[in-house]
């Protein structure tokens, strides 16, 4: 998708539903008819994969919250003693060799963001190669009991056992319509052929398959000397704040800080933005607060003024222990 200011014109029209976008119906029409084909040729395949395969992904473009969704599979399978890898594409990575194995002493620019911050948070290994077949060669040298595919939904040449497709539950599908002309990536019938649709920010809905998820929000903690308040405390120490995002919708962290009663002011930049120093240098005394995928990056340069505030996935009862059993069916 086209970044900077035309990008993110093009993302609010898709989820506003603007009649200029009429033009590009028929190009959407294509985008959905190659991937019916693609799809039809890999059922048709039918691979099993060496060990079970978990792929988390999107039909649509831009964030829905898959990376928390992933940290928490890592930590449920983990719990479960089982041995997880978690396989990426690495937006943004420039590692110095393909596949790629990245721990958390590496710098985002060299492992990617969000594989980054899976490793960081997980202790999981973290697998990335644009090259999906490469990636999952890698990750069975370290002779895992699963492996999750952190997106790659529309990555055919990955086998897969099970699928969960994460969906923002505020802007939902946009106006339906596959790319140009809309935000989809395959046509809204592909949901029906997932297991799972987790719903970030909502219930389950009216399908079979649905699950609500909720980014629940932890302590806010200071970036250099690790101080924890409350969202409660921290409200009442510092009652407006600056709130920087630059993830797939920034608007959703946006909402959960002024929900603890802060007055935010919003600064946003495109999602796996690279963060400079200049970006943090903003005027006044208030506090800046950040998601843990901005932390990352710009952990070499904040100031005692950052705070962060991480949240956890939490899903409906029993939802870890479905996934596993599916996963796990076949060898019992």
């Amino acid at each position: 998708m086209a970044g900077g200011k035309f990008g993110a014109a093009l993302t609010r029209a898709w989820y506003a539903g603007s009649p200029w976008l009429l033009p590009l119906v028929p190009l959407g029409r294509i985008t959905a008819s190659v991937a019916g084909r693609r799809l039809k040729r890999f059922r048709a395949r039918a691979e099993v994969p060496p060990v079970p395969v978990l792929v988390v992904g999107n039909i649509t473009v831009g964030g829905t919250g898959k990376t928390p969704l992933v940290i928490a599979l890592c930590r449920a399978a983990t719990e479960r003693g089982l041995k997880p890898v978690v396989i990426s594409r690495g937006y943004g990575a420039h590692p110095p060799s393909l596949p790629w194995r990245v721990t958390p002493d590496q710098r985002p620019a060299e492992a990617g963001d969000e594989p980054l911050l899976i490793a960081t948070a997980t202790g999981v290994p973290v697998i990335i190669d644009p090259q999906r077949r490469r990636a999952l060669e890698a990750a069975m040298a370290l002779t895992p009991d699963l492996i999750i595919s952190d997106d790659g939904l529309q990555h055919y040449a990955l086998p897969r056992t099970a699928e969960i497709v994460v969906i923002d539950a505020a802007r939902g599908l946009g106006n339906g319509r596959c790319l140009p002309a809309g935000p989809l990536r395959e046509p809204a019938l592909r949901l029906q052929q997932s297991n799972w649709i987790v719903f970030n920010g909502g219930d389950a809905g009216s399908t079979d398959n649905g699950v609500g998820m909720t980014l629940v929000p932890d302590l806010l903690t200071n970036a250099v000397s690790d101080e924890q308040l409350s969202p409660a405390a921290f409200a009442a120490r510092y009652p407006a704040v600056n709130a920087v995002a630059g993830i797939g919708n920034p608007g959703r962290f946006f909402r959960s800080l002024a929900a603890f009663g802060l007055a935010v002011t919003e600064h946003a930049f495109s999602d796996h933005h690279a963060y400079t120093p200049a970006d943090l240098t903003i005027p006044g005394e208030a506090p800046i607060v950040m998601t843990e995928k901005d932390l990352i990056k710009c952990q070499p340069f904040v100031s005692e003024r950052v705070w962060v505030l991480p949240v956890t996935a939490s899903l409906q009862k029993g939802f870890f222990d479905d996934v596993f059993t599916l996963l796990f069916q076949d060898q019992t």
